[in-house]
């Protein structure tokens, strides 16, 4: 974790206090209903809880002082504990592996670490839909491999990244109840020494679903498939910042990131505007990215379990949330701000001499009787002077002086098909698909 590129509600989820506080709540759980069980006595789990409710604080320099002797995390933490609670300690985790304390534990963690994302993004897609409805009907190019193609509105650019990130919370929603499980089942998850009741007991009392079958570890298809959402959510905010950028190109400049009062662009060059922002979220997507193989790899553990995954873990369940938490609250600035040329959108809309519309012409010449090859080498023929001229031809004018396109279609047929406003005449219908009614 990078405190640059951290944000402090995500960061505390991760922090090793707070690790420790829900290593706590599992163990302190798990003694009340053995207590009820009778498996231990009741007075274990009070003891537990009495002291908690002193509002202890964590002494973490303490706990890892007892692991550098014990070589093991869980052993350190229950024999800090048992230094403050007392003789009544010895009934922790009872019947307990430390997977069902450190599984359980992670999947907490990433369960809040979903619940910011889902913030986040729901603060990202009202941006979003802000702004597209601002320019719902702003004329702009659409673009196919870089190249001018037909119009499009600003809007419906906006719309399409509403629809993506709508469909990336969806998949955060699942994959956070897929992660959201808990495991009390002790040594390979037989349930020997640990009844299924006090699992059942945890899992409610820690807002998490049952593991129908821990093998000890909770199986971690689970957390691939959360770490591969986060993946196609910080694709999805590299394909937006990706285009941002490419429309803040000088050759461009039909959009731009907020410029801020005092902001520098360059050491060198002064006059320098340059899409920083958008630049570093295509960074941070590969950051985030770079923890799902790592994630997939983690499924395959030896038998009913390794500890091959946790090293693994300790980097990416950190990494990847807090990165990817910040990297949409940064998206959702860059929306927010984001400086839109409607005037610059026309003038790159008008820069290839009518171009945009080839289309309806090479439509209108086969509905007049001329075979699609025939009608498509006709607009080709006139759209390529056009083109060699740099747009300083008309391709309107062009058609319209060729004899074999004018023997076809009257000039004032010609003409209506360079309106503008023909692209549009479904925007609405796209917005509602998209936004609701």
């Amino acid at each position: 974790m990078v405190p640059r590129y951290a944000r402090p509600a995500m960061t505390a989820i991760w922090e090793p206090e707070a690790r420790y506080r829900i290593w706590f709540e599992i163990e302190a759980h798990a003694a009340v209903k053995m207590g009820e069980m009778g498996t231990v006595p009741p007075s274990a789990g009070k003891a537990l809880w009495d002291w908690w409710a002193t509002d202890p604080v964590i002494d973490v320099a303490a706990i890892d002082a007892i692991e550098a002797v014990t070589k093991h995390d869980v052993i350190a933490f229950l024999d800090w504990v048992a230094q403050q609670v007392g003789p009544e300690a010895r009934f922790m985790h009872q019947g307990m592996t430390s997977s069902d304390v450190l599984d359980t534990t992670l999947n907490v963690q990433l369960a809040k670490a979903a619940d910011l994302l889902l913030d986040d993004l729901d603060g990202l897609l009202a941006a979003i839909r802000r702004r597209a409805e601002e320019h719902k009907y702003t004329p702009t190019i659409g673009r196919s491999h870089g190249i001018h193609a037909e119009p499009v509105t600003f809007g419906l650019k906006l719309a399409e990244a509403h629809a993506e990130f709508t469909r990336c919370r969806k998949r955060l929603v699942a994959a956070r109840e897929d992660v959201a499980t808990c495991a009390i089942s002790g040594a390979v998850g037989t349930f020997a020494n640990v009844d299924p009741a006090v699992e059942a007991y945890v899992a409610d009392k820690m807002g998490l679903g049952i593991e129908p079958v821990s093998t000890q570890v909770i199986p971690r298809d689970r957390h691939a498939m959360f770490f591969a959402t986060l993946g196609v959510i910080a694709s999805s905010i590299e394909r937006l910042a990706v285009e941002v950028r490419h429309l803040q190109r000088t050759e461009v400049l039909e959009a731009e990131e907020y410029f801020s009062p005092g902001q520098k662009g360059s050491s060198a060059m002064p006059h320098k505007r340059n899409p920083v922002l958008t630049e570093n979220l295509t960074g941070l997507a590969r950051v985030v990215r770079s923890a799902v193989v790592p994630a997939m790899e983690n499924v395959a553990l030896w038998h009913e379990r390794d500890i091959s995954h946790s090293s693994v873990e300790r980097f990416i369940g950190p990494d990847a949330t807090i990165t990817l938490d910040f990297a949409l609250a940064r998206l959702t600035g860059v929306i927010d701000k984001l400086l839109v040329y409607p005037q610059r959108m026309q003038r790159n809309l008008d820069r290839m001499g009518g171009l945009v519309h080839s289309q309806r012409v090479l439509l209108a010449l086969t509905q007049a009787g001329l075979s699609r090859d025939e009608s498509y080498r006709l607009v080709q023929r006139n759209a390529m002077k056009v083109w060699e001229s740099d747009g300083e031809l008309s391709l309107m004018d062009l058609l319209k002086a060729d004899p074999e396109v004018a023997a076809a279609l009257p000039a004032e047929t010609i003409e209506e098909k360079f309106n503008l406003d023909y692209h549009f005449k479904h925007v609405d219908t796209i917005f509602a698909r998209v936004f609701g009614q």
